[in-house]
């Protein structure tokens, strides 16, 4: 996917709608600040999100993350590639390194997220 037709949170997750889901995954600049990434713990199908709480964890040599979600919803698939294979989200973080996708409520956007031009300047001021 492209990154400049992506929305980004504060929390280093990107969002993309496409049709009636939405696929989450976490940005470049995150895989390289948590570095060798050794594990990622993914929902349940069929489990509930809330906007900007917690739905899983990253585990890297460095430290564990949280990963949050962009919507409320209902994650509909995960990523199982990334269960044995957590290194795709260093190979392709904006493709094959998708987390999840969510069927969000009626009338949740991704409005609320930064464009690529907005990320990137708050990364470059170090938030």
């Amino acid at each position: 996917m492209d990154p400049k037709e992506l929305r980004y949170a504060p929390t280093h997750e990107w969002a993309v709608q496409k049709k009636d889901l939405v696929i989450v995954g976490i940005t470049r600049f995150a895989v390289e600040q948590l570095t060798d990434i050794v594990y990622v713990d993914l929902p349940d199908v069929g489990d509930h999100t809330f906007a900007g709480e917690s739905f899983g964890e990253i585990e890297s040599v460095k430290a564990v993350s949280d990963l949050y979600a962009p919507v409320n919803g209902e994650i509909v698939e995960i990523n199982k590639k990334l269960l044995d294979n957590p290194k795709l989200l260093s190979e392709d973080p904006y493709g094959a390194g998708w987390l999840v996708k969510i069927r969000p409520e009626p009338g949740q956007t991704l409005d609320h997220l930064m464009t690529l031009e907005q990320y990137e300047k708050q990364i470059a001021e170090g938030h």
